[in-house]
């Protein structure tokens, strides 16, 4: 993405600061994974939203008006040595070269450099809670200030919470964003493709995951989260990620995947039948689940509320359960005791963008949100009948269906970013015979 980008945020985040202001915002520390190996680095998002800075041991600075430059990031510096060990660094110039800082500083001479650029300021932006380490620095850096009062030295009026201002800002989507979340749609889309027409019977499920991570890996990005691919049973296990059991014939599999792309996430799901072709039952319970998801995404329109497209999914599936046998009672009266909730307990949606669930209010006050272009949200209704389950003919167990897709609002309505991924029963069982 382009620098100009992440330019643009810090300069609106700093105009909804104002003057007399600074934030500090640090990114993700190097986690162990086990006793000599890290897990690999992802920024923070909130700290890469606003530098694109994809190096640990950063902290960015924001001063709104100051002389000597607004933007200050502490990195690591140059260490030819540690390089090659570990890997190239952008170091102080790099920062400031590449990465468009004012001005760049060595990472360990922030506790000497911070509580200056702190004093002189009436409101510090930063999210307490969020990096409990760092938070303590933070305190540490407002108590030297403190203990120096009776040398003139004040320390801030006011502690804002910054997550508050930049999760706003992420909420609505630029073109260059939007972008980008189509291209991981399509990214997605195609190991999706790939995964249909390699599935057979007697396959084990991480198989069949690894025909995802194939072709995520070759499109140079990783799994936004851990992938879920349930066949039969495992279907109906909502977060099901052991991934470990064989396909069998005649069984669904239930495949929620996605990818990050430059920090971006997708998020997509599809089920199809392992042997190429939907059964009676399955067929039933699969358009069902289409059907609700085709009337949740049509509420998906500047206007509308957030929960608009779920009330539209769960009217759908309480009337098609009806229909099927599976819930008895008139419609409405069933919709307002949630009795839907037997096969289908998850809400039908949430914010998609840096982070898979990403951030957002869904309220503003006692009221839902209402959705406006540049929003992009997942309609993902299911419906999971686990075997045994209480007055279910036995025609029905293990069939667990979710369908999801990416969604952006525009201003004329909706757009499906991930419309290239195959969703009728004719689309799949013809793509899985090719």
């Amino acid at each position: 993405m382009d620098q100009k980008e992440f330019a643009r945020r810090r300069k609106q985040l700093m105009h909804m600061m104002g003057q007399d202001a600074i934030a500090i915002l640090p990114t993700n520390p190097v986690r162990p994974r086990n006793r000599d190996v890290d897990y690999p680095f992802r920024p923070d998002s909130d700290f890469f939203y606003l530098t694109g800075f994809p190096e640990p041991e950063a902290v960015a600075v924001l001063v709104p008006g100051r002389p000597h430059g607004e933007y200050l990031l502490f990195c690591r510096d140059r260490d030819l040595e540690k390089e090659t060990w570990n890997g190239r660094r952008a170091g102080l110039e790099g920062a400031v070269e590449r990465f468009g800082a004012d001005d760049a500083f060595p990472i360990g001479d922030i506790d000497d450099i911070l509580p200056g650029l702190l004093e002189s300021h009436e409101r510090v932006f930063y999210t307490m809670g969020a990096t409990p380490d760092f938070d303590q620095r933070v305190i540490g850096w407002v108590n030297r200030i403190r203990s120096q009062s009776r040398a003139g030295k004040q320390t801030p009026d006011e502690f804002v919470s910054l997550e508050h201002f930049v999760h706003d800002m992420r909420l609505y989507k630029s073109r260059a964003e939007v972008k980008v979340m189509r291209q991981a749609a399509n990214i997605a889309a195609r190991a999706h493709k790939r995964a249909m027409q390699a599935c057979r019977p007697g396959m084990m499920e991480y198989e069949l995951e690894a025909e995802y991570l194939h072709e995520f890996r070759r499109a140079g990005g990783e799994p936004a989260y851990p992938s879920i691919v349930g066949g039969g049973e495992n279907a109906c296990v909502l977060h099901y990620t052991e991934n470990n059991a064989e396909l069998n014939g005649g069984d669904l599999v239930l495949i929620d995947a996605g990818v990050e792309h430059q920090c971006y996430a997708s998020d997509i799901t599809r089920c199809f039948p392992v042997n190429g072709r939907f059964s009676k039952a399955q067929r039933a319970i699969y358009e069902l689940v289409l059907d609700a998801q085709l009337a949740a995404i049509e509420e998906v329109y500047p206007g509308n509320n957030w929960n608009a497209p779920h009330d539209a999914a769960v009217k759908v599936i309480t009337r098609g359960l009806v229909k099927l046998g599976l819930l008895k009672g008139r419609t409405p009266s069933l919709v307002k005791e949630q009795a839907f909730r037997k096969f289908y307990m998850h809400r039908t949606g949430h914010w998609l963008g840096m982070d898979v669930h990403d951030v957002g209010e869904y309220k503003v006050g006692d009221e839902w949100r209402v959705l406006e272009p540049g929003m992009v949200l997942t309609v993902e209704p299911g419906i999971y009948i686990a075997a045994r389950s209480k007055g279910v003919a036995r025609k029905w167990w293990n069939i667990g269906v979710r369908i999801e897709d990416d969604v952006l609002v525009t201003r004329a309505g909706y757009d499906v970013l991930s419309k290239n991924v195959p969703k009728t029963v004719e689309e799949i069982e013809a793509l899985m015979a090719s």
